[in-house]
């Protein structure tokens, strides 16, 4: 199994998905970057200077994360 934090993400592009939430701080907003053929980097869109975690496809499966919402392609 290939280590998704030794995965280079800096020229990753990432793609943007935002919820409905009325929190006061704005609404939730999440990036997701494709980082390798079975790797994901996903970030906090409030946080963007925080370390992305990373997930296989099956991981973001699982959680019912889909990547064709971001407009990527697992």
């Amino acid at each position: 199994m290939t280590d998704l934090y030794a995965l280079d993400i800096d020229t990753a592009a990432s793609s943007k998905a935002c919820g409905g939430s009325t929190h006061p701080d704005g609404e939730a907003c999440v990036t997701l970057a494709k980082i390798g053929p079975d790797a994901w980097a996903m970030g906090d869109g409030k946080r963007p200077d925080a370390e992305p975690l990373r997930f296989t496809t099956a991981e973001l499966d699982a959680a019912g994360i889909d990547p064709a919402r971001f407009d990527l392609s697992a």
